[in-house]
């Protein structure tokens, strides 16, 4: 019997890897909806920058219904705080983000503490997820990947989702973190080897020119292998939606299509037949 998709992820446990796109966390969305609609469940799941966004939230116990709802009714105006109306703030404060970028940052993280306490979670730590989750970062000093799977999940999540330019770096323990998509873009850092994973693929996308690209390359990035990313292997199955409406800061009314059509392409890709 040919077996789908769907028949290959509830064979054995899986990993779910959420990659980094520009927010992008519309169409990781709508994948973790599909998922939930067949009964499919991952045993970890790994996001880097907008896969850490959402991938953080859903690990958390966010059921994907409420994460339609927070995004459905995001507004440009929620998470937008220039760096340089913050000047008048104490230099030396709790919050662990930095002025070193557009945004800066504490807005983003009001948003992830009200969505975790609205959905009566309670999470404030890792390893408190009721999936285990792991976010991707970069760190900036050693120019290295960072898999983090202990700590404060908030700024965990923000660290992994501070675009250079847009987001200034985050303090973690110590050091400078900046988002997981310099170095690692796709998450298999956290991977084992020959670990059974679902891996959402977003096309990349420039969001300031050519000069951040430019930017992330002197900061330690790698140079991008999209077909790599988007090869399957016997422990991996990807799944690559690349006509995905474009979301941005000036576009979030395109989001909710972002998240139906994501979740549309999922479910028929579970019923597709497994090539493997």
């Amino acid at each position: 019997m040919i077996r789908s998709h769907a028949d290959w992820l509830a064979a054995e446990p899986f990993t779910l890897v959420l990659s980094a796109g520009f927010f992008g966390f519309y169409a990781h969305v709508g994948l973790v909806c599909a998922l939930e609609q067949v009964g499919l469940r991952p045993r970890r799941v790994v996001g880097s920058s907008a896969g850490a966004i959402c991938g953080g939230l859903w690990a958390s116990g966010i059921p994907g219904r409420d994460l339609v709802e927070l995004l459905t009714d995001l507004q440009r105006s929620d998470f937008w705080d220039p760096s340089w109306q913050d000047l008048r703030s104490p230099t030396a404060d709790r919050d662990p983000g930095t002025r070193l970028g557009l945004l800066r940052g504490r807005k983003l993280d009001g948003l992830l503490a009200n969505a975790l306490a609205n959905a009566g979670q309670g999470v404030e730590r890792i390893e408190q997820c009721e999936i285990p989750f792991a976010a991707i970062t970069h760190e900036l000093r050693s120019r290295r990947t960072h898999v983090l799977e202990r700590g404060q999940l908030r700024p965990a999540i923000r660290a992994s989702a501070a675009l250079p330019i847009m987001f200034g770096p985050v303090r973690i323990d110590g050091r400078l973190h900046a988002d997981g998509g310099i170095s690692d873009r796709p998450g298999f850092s956290a991977l084992g080897p020959d670990e059974r994973a679902l891996y959402h693929h977003l096309p990349h996308r420039a969001v300031f020119s050519s000069g951040q690209d430019r930017l992330v390359a002197w900061l330690g990035g790698g140079k991008r292998d999209d077909a790599a990313e988007r090869r399957h292997t016997p422990s991996r199955k990807v799944i690559a939606i690349d006509d995905l409406p474009r979301v941005h800061p000036g576009a979030l009314d395109r989001g909710l299509e972002a998240m139906t059509h994501a979740q549309a392409v999922t479910l028929r890709w579970l019923d597709q037949p497994d090539a493997n």
